[in-house]
């Protein structure tokens, strides 16, 4: 396992509050896999066993509904990790999971984690606290359907994507306009309007790039009354 590989496991909240002991332990017997864009990692209905890590790249989950619609549930990129509580259980996987872009993952065997819980409990604390991260990301997520316009939606997105703290920035989008209209709950058309509403907002999206005038004052136009954000 290369060094670099071990940082960021190391910085995900699966392994960040974890004795060094536990950690070094249970990263000697991962694995890294490389996916293409498009490939399939894991498909709904398959029994769960691992528990992945982002090293590169962009991983979605998601749903296909009966009517065939497919349905986002999260996009995960460096450090963030899926499937733990589904593969401590042995259950099956409610949704699939493809890589977005080109893809490195690292794979834990959920056994080898279970199996580090009952020699050192301290290291069920990472895995509440990951837990915990999932939970809290969907609860938003369902706040920002109901409670948020579209463009307040989008404009979010960017901040999260974005690292700075005030004054113009820039942020490449990661992946492709289908895919972020599926993350925010809307559809593809929907998305061009909200990306045409932020224009007043000081946003002007080119391709794959974003260019923000003031991510402070995005930012605080997120958190505005939705009645107001609409008829600015």
């Amino acid at each position: 396992m290369q060094p670099e590989y071990k940082a960021v496991a190391r910085q995900s909240l699966l392994f960040s509050s974890m004795p060094e002991d536990d950690a070094e332990m249970l990263l000697s017997t991962a694995h890294i896999t490389e996916y293409d864009r498009g490939q399939t990692i894991f498909l709904q209905g398959e029994k769960a066993t691992a528990i992945f890590i982002v090293i590169s790249g962009w991983a979605k989950l998601y749903r296909i509904a009966p009517s065939g619609t497919e349905a986002v549930v999260g996009v995960f990129t460096q450090g963030r990790s899926f499937g733990e509580a589904l593969a401590f259980r042995g259950d099956v996987y409610p949704v699939s999971a493809e890589a977005v872009t080109s893809l490195k993952l690292m794979r834990i065997e959920a056994d080898d984690y279970l199996r580090r819980i009952r020699e050192t409990p301290e290291a069920a604390i990472s895995l509440l606290a990951s837990t915990f991260r999932h939970l809290h990301s969907l609860v938003g997520q369902i706040e920002a359907l109901k409670a948020r316009t579209s463009a307040q939606r989008v404009a979010e997105f960017l901040c999260e994507l974005s690292n700075a703290e005030e004054g113009p920035c820039e942020v490449v989008l990661p992946y492709d306009k289908i895919l972020i209209a599926g993350r925010l709950g809307m559809k593809p058309e929907s998305l061009s309007r909200a990306f045409a509403r932020l224009k007043s907002e000081g946003v002007q999206i080119k391709q794959n790039l974003a260019k923000i005038e003031d991510i402070e004052h995005l930012r605080i136009y997120c958190e505005e009354d939705p009645a107001q954000a609409w008829t600015r």
